[in-house]
């Protein structure tokens, strides 16, 4: 039974000796692991002699059942861990315990671990805190009930089995793996298990490493703000404002420097809606500090780093970083987009291995950071990290793609695996974000919306003016999102802002996807019902869509026919919008229908991202490029003037009247 059903379907008895029962037990397990604790902090091995338990029959763990898992750490029932720990057992940390003595974000750490009894099922999961064994979940099952509360309920942070990479593992009982951590506001242990993921025994525990300064300022965010001379930057830290004031120090490069003031923001468990965010998925996410760098020159390098002045009057620095400032609505100069949905988190360290949960998020990341000196802005259209109610995630997400953010606006869109949650306001019923229901998505990166729970919001970016909606909301005719998109569209000045850019997570025009093809609508339906007279009316030029993973190009297209015969190079009017399914930014690829379906020009089951680069207000290039070596795949390119975009088509003509 699941963590879900089991919390849906039981309730905390109370009867007063079951009551002392388990107070009794929990009293036991605690004093017993705090004597553990006590010799781990002396740097002493742990042995401690426990009570043979009764092996289940021990099994290969079966890989292809771990691909199809939503979330890797899903599928470690830790809830049902087992006290196991024994003197043939061990597992320690080689190296110094203390790690970023000089300002680094990350560490590799390697540990050995050593078994008498070793077995195909054998585990390491990195705890943080190192004190992993606190009991955080409400007792669900009888025996729980009976007992006391489950003896771990918190999620490893990631884990590898014992043999990754040593074939000879269970035979000499022997081996050492290779952790990536990153500073994540707490110390570490690591814990050595057997019996597999789903009847994990806990056999042994690691000394504790930890970071200097854990509660450092980083993994800083950019994103264009509200008007085209602000930027956003936002960052973690362990820092309460009772401990000390958040700011950035900024100014033009090599010149003097300013200081800007920081809010800040956390959320907690309680703002969770469900579960595994609530229960074992939490970890506390630590502060959210965003500031607002005003009245920015345009096409200005700047430079910054995140501060907190602490109470002593000292302040705790992070590293330097730069940008370069956005250009003035309608300015003629060389601006570069990249559009991408559904990327998802991957570990350098080949955690999480056998889960194969999004195998391309690392090539996609890499391949744009290469790139970065030739990118203005990056949107991710929903689904980021696949956290699905594993808070911890969102760290390693923010710290995968920092080199990214940290240089150019880096700007969301929500999709089903940051929002979709029962009765929690969700257009749509489902689990899918594993309880999170949008707020550590709306917490974490800032977007220039009049209300961050409602992910809809305007942006501009030179000559491109971007429209960007939130499927995981009522989007349809009538509905508030739907007079915003209106609204978006008619406000673009078309002369200083030519190319109009519709982008949302789920697929409201065109695709060519197998389930969406079984459906019979090839899109969300009613998508197309609803939205296709405003993307007529105001002559959109692209529509972008993720939740599918993997790309397809459609013909200029209004009411499910062509509009255009070409393919590779539209002049003049293009008469209808273009619509782009650009999913394929990391997680596992979703396959096309076998249907012949004859708007479709372009696909491609591969990983990848669409940039966009405009060369003035007449001239712009589209190119799909592959994640795994940047090249392009598909391209086209659109010459217009002004006029061409003003000239009346097929219900997007402007009313006339026969009055001289």
């Amino acid at each position: 039974m699941s963590i879900k059903s089991q919390h849906s379907t039981h309730q905390i008895l109370s009867h007063p000796k079951q009551r002392k029962i388990r107070k009794i037990m929990r009293n036991q397990l605690y004093l017993l692991f705090l004597g553990i604790f006590v010799l781990i902090t002396l740097n002493k091995s742990v042995h401690v002699s426990a009570q043979k338990y009764i092996s289940l029959g021990k099994q290969k763990h079966r890989h292809d059942d771990m691909q199809q898992m939503e979330q890797p750490l899903s599928g470690i029932q830790i809830h049902k861990t087992v006290l196991a720990l024994t003197k043939s057992a061990s597992i320690h940390v080689v190296g110094p315990m203390l790690l970023g003595s000089k300002g680094e974000d990350f560490e590799w750490v390697t540990i050995n671990l050593k078994n008498a009894d070793p077995t195909n099922d054998d585990w390491v999961g990195v705890f943080s805190p190192a004190k992993f064994n606190e009991s955080i979940c409400p007792p669900v099952t009888i025996d729980e009930q009976q007992f006391g509360a489950p003896f771990l309920c918190t999620a490893p942070l990631k884990f590898k089995y014992a043999n990754y990479q040593n074939t000879n593992y269970t035979k000499t009982g022997r081996t050492s793996l290779k952790f990536r951590l990153i500073n994540q506001r707490g110390d570490f242990s690591f814990a050595f298990f057997s019996g597999g993921v789903s009847n994990p025994k806990l056999i042994g525990v690691s000394n504790f490493v930890a970071f200097a300064n854990p509660k450092a300022p980083l993994y800083p965010r950019l994103a264009l703000g509200k008007s085209w001379d602000i930027m956003t930057v936002t960052w973690t830290s362990g820092y309460n404002i009772d401990e000390a004031v958040p700011f950035v120090e900024w100014g033009w490069k090599g010149q003097d420097q300013k200081r800007s003031p920081a809010g800040t923001l956390t959320f907690h468990r309680n703002s969770m809606c469900g579960t595994p965010a609530r229960t074992v998925g939490w970890r506390d996410p630590g502060f959210i500090h965003t500031s607002f760098l005003k009245d920015l020159w345009p096409n200005m390098v700047y430079t910054y780093k995140l501060g907190h002045m602490l109470n002593n009057g000292s302040i705790v620095w992070s590293k330097q970083y730069s940008f370069k400032s956005a250009p003035f609505p309608g300015q003629e100069s060389l601006q570069r987009i990249v559009i991408f949905g559904d990327m998802g988190k991957q570990e350098r360290d080949g955690s999480n291995e056998y889960a194969n949960y999004q195998p391309g998020s690392l090539m996609t990341t890499d391949t744009l950071i290469k790139d970065l000196d030739n990118i203005d802005a990056v949107f991710l259209i929903g689904d980021l990290p696949y956290a699905n109610g594993y808070i911890s995630q969102w760290d390693q997400f923010t710290a995968q793609v920092e080199p990214i953010t940290s240089r150019v606006p880096f700007m969301i869109a929500s999709g089903n695996h940051e929002r979709t949650w029962e009765n929690s306001g969700s257009l749509y019923t489902g689990i899918d974000s594993g309880g999170e229901c949008g707020v550590p998505a709306e917490t974490l990166y800032y977007v220039p919306a009049e209300n961050r729970a409602k992910f809809w919001y305007a942006a501009d970016y030179g000559m491109f003016h971007f429209c960007i909606g939130d499927t995981e909301h009522d989007w349809r005719e009538g509905s508030e999102q739907y007079k915003f998109i209106e609204q978006c569209f008619a406000s673009a000045n078309r002369h200083k802002q030519p190319w109009l850019i519709f982008a949302t997570h789920r697929v409201l025009g065109y695709s060519s996807n197998d389930w969406y093809a079984k459906e019979g609508s090839f899109e969300e339906p009613m998508g197309r019902e609803h939205l296709q007279k405003l993307w007529q009316k105001y002559k959109v030029d692209m529509a972008f869509y993720g939740h599918v993973h993997n790309y397809e190009r459609v013909c200029p297209i209004y009411q499910n026919q062509c509009v255009n015969k070409e393919t590779s190079h539209y002049s003049g009017v293009v008469n209808g919008t273009i619509h782009v399914v650009v999913g394929g930014g990391g997680s596992n690829l979703n396959r096309f229908t076998t249907i012949n379906t004859t708007w479709s020009v372009f696909k491609d089951y591969d990983y990848g991202f669409v940039k966009l680069t405009a060369f003035d207000q007449s001239n712009l290039l589209f190119e799909y490029k592959k994640s795994k070596d940047g090249k392009v795949y598909d391209s086209f390119t659109i010459s217009r003037d002004y006029k061409d975009v003003l000239a009346c088509v097929h219900d997007g003509c402007e009313p006339t009247t026969l009055a001289s």
